[in-house]
This record gives structure tokens, C-alpha cells and sequence, in this order.
């Protein structure tokens, strides 16, 4: 399963991820890893990036996340403190 979402606070949001915090689709599917991520200026902006890539097919989201991750590494380890 793959999970698109947006947030101001990466860290605390995928802690709480990690931790089973939120209900929904990443603890009803166990997602507790971060594959990828993307900073923008502003919220309006993500929000726009997010809708478009829930739109894609699972190849492209796959396709994006292996160019940048291609092992697939958990990046929750190399985020600093929010």
C-alpha cells in the first residue's frame, strides 16, 4: 500500500504514524514507513501536489519514490526534531 498525505509537521505526523496515533487508512493497512517526502513554500502548494499524485497511477507513484529512493530506506531515521 502506498499513502499520500500533506502536513507542516513531518516528523510529529510520521510519528504518529509509527505509533498507530491516527486511525484510518495507515493503521487499518499498518503504513509506518516513509518512503518519500516533499517540501513546498506553502500549504496551498502541497495540497496541490498531493491531489495530483493521488490521481496517478501506482507505477508513476512507485516510479517517483525509487528515483529518489530506489532501496526503498526508511527516511523517518534521518528526519531531525520538528
Amino acid at each position: 500500500m502506498l499513502y499520500t498525505g500533506f502536513t507542516n509537521t513531518l516528523a510529529k505526523r510520521v510519528y504518529e504514524h509509527r505509533e498507530g496515533l491516527c486511525g484510518g487508512f495507515t493503521r487499518r493497512y499498518g503504513l509506518k514507513q516513509l518512503a518519500w517526502f516533499e517540501l513546498h513554500e506553502s500549504i496551498r502548494q502541497a495540497r496541490e501536489r498531493e491531489a495530483r499524485i493521488k490521481r496517478w497511477r501506482r507505477a508513476w507513484k512507485i516510479e517517483l519514490i525509487e528515483s529518489l529512493n530506489p532501496g526503498w530506506k526508511d527516511l523517518w531515521f534521518e528526519l531531525g526534531p520538528d
